[in-house]
């Protein structure tokens, strides 16, 4: 028996060109101009309040009403969101900020921010009928699909570039999803997802080109109006590949206030990227609205070492649309930063959620963040997922040593 989870969503809608769709039908991108496609609600019938939450589940869940899953039974959880806004006054008072927080995705089943997404992109395909899912990865979504289609019962593809972190490679054969590795970047993996779908009955969920893998990062957005007392942070530091984080929570956004939970004001958002892969910054640079492919990517984040983002217009109009900016840093800067934000705070980052911390002191130094201003960090995935990312060559003593005797 159906037991309704009190889901608003009343059809799918292009964000380019405005067309309308069945969201009760599987779809992909806009047929009209295969621009990306999201959910919409009718935010009217929304009897939740702001104060109904403190009785709620503490996933990403609480936010039944404005996710796009109708009924109880096919939400495919693993206790993904609702993850720690942490205090980082160490680091705040390094760089001489008034307040700096690490929103730690890192404590996420899975151990990446990729667990919501996958969440609610394979609960959806389970809703509309799917046998099968699949996905190109360049690490961490990989390992969350074949995770969520076990929980699920579902069969799962995973498509990697070979060079991701082996640990990934890993996760995606432990849960049972077939899974490729291929010469080239997660670009190239989503060609071979896309060839062979309609064969191999796939129903793919690739980043932005599904429309509910968005939804379930949109929670991003939720919970750091909740922990802030429904009020936003100054500045929100993100690190982008396909960019679905950010976008989401500019979404998310604009739903909260609609609703009334917050105001028109909105943080200055921030795309930071690895030097050796960075097409939203050079776009954000050159004023475009589309970031043309980066060749010969290259960054040992995996998760910023997509070329091409399905959803750049989006990432830019976001970026735009708040006042933020793009940044680039380096391959060092996110290795000193990884150290820094573990020895000051206790947070082992991804090398991406690193990137946040090295743009931080770009903007710092720049002037673009300022004394009062209120930061937060979006660390998406637990660094001990990357344990080749910063060296750790340790002193080895030998049994016949004097230290035995004399001690360290």
């Amino acid at each position: 028996m159906a037991t309704s989870t009190g889901s608003t969503l009343t059809h799918l809608e292009c964000t380019y060109c405005g067309q309308t769709y069945d969201a009760d039908v599987p779809h992909r991108l806009c047929t009209e101009c295969e621009k990306v496609l999201y959910p919409r609600y009718d935010l009217t019938k929304v009897t939740l309040g702001p104060d109904d939450l403190a009785s709620r589940e503490s996933t990403m869940w609480r936010y039944r009403e404005l996710l796009p899953i109708r009924d109880h039974e096919n939400i495919v959880s693993l206790g993904e969101g609702f993850t720690p806004l942490l205090t980082a006054p160490k680091l705040a008072a390094s760089l001489g900020i008034a307040d700096v927080r690490i929103k730690d995705e890192g404590q996420n089943p899975t151990g990446s921010f990729k667990a919501r997404g996958m969440s609610a992109a394979v609960s959806r395909a389970r809703e509309l009928g799917a046998a099968a899912v699949a996905a190109p990865s360049a690490g961490n979504a990989g390992g969350a699909l074949a995770a969520y289609a076990a929980r699920a019962g579902l069969a799962a593809g995973v498509v990697m570039p070979v060079d991701c972190p082996r640990i990934n490679q890993v996760e995606a054969v432990v849960s049972g999803a077939d899974t490729w590795l291929v010469e080239g970047l997660i670009d190239d993996a989503g060609k071979l997802v896309k060839t062979s779908s309609a064969a191999r009955g796939w129903f793919d969920v690739s980043t932005l080109k599904e429309p509910y893998r968005v939804e379930g990062k949109k929670t991003l957005g939720y919970e750091l109006a909740e922990q802030l007392g429904w009020e936003l942070p100054d500045v929100v530091i993100y690190p982008t590949g396909g960019g679905t984080g950010l976008v989401g929570m500019w979404k998310a956004f604009a739903e909260l206030e609609a609703l009334g939970w917050i105001g028109a004001k909105r943080p200055r958002m921030v795309v930071v990227q690895a030097e050796g892969c960075a097409p939203i910054v050079r776009a954000h640079d050159t004023g475009e609205r589309h970031a043309p492919r980066w060749e010969d990517a290259t960054t040992d984040a995996s998760g910023l070492r997509v070329p091409v983002a399905v959803g750049d217009y989006l990432i830019l109009d976001a970026v735009r649309a708040s006042g933020g900016t793009a940044v680039s840093v380096s391959e060092e800067e996110m290795r000193a930063a990884t150290r820094e934000m573990a020895t000051a705070e206790g947070v082992y980052p991804a090398p991406e959620g690193a990137a946040t911390l090295a743009a931080l002191r770009r903007l710092r130094s720049s002037g673009a963040v300022h004394d009062a201003d209120r930061v937060v960090l979006f660390n998406t995935g637990a660094g001990q997922k990357y344990p080749d990312f910063v060296p750790a060559d340790l002193p080895l003593i030998p049994a016949d040593s004097p230290l035995w005797d004399t001690g360290l």
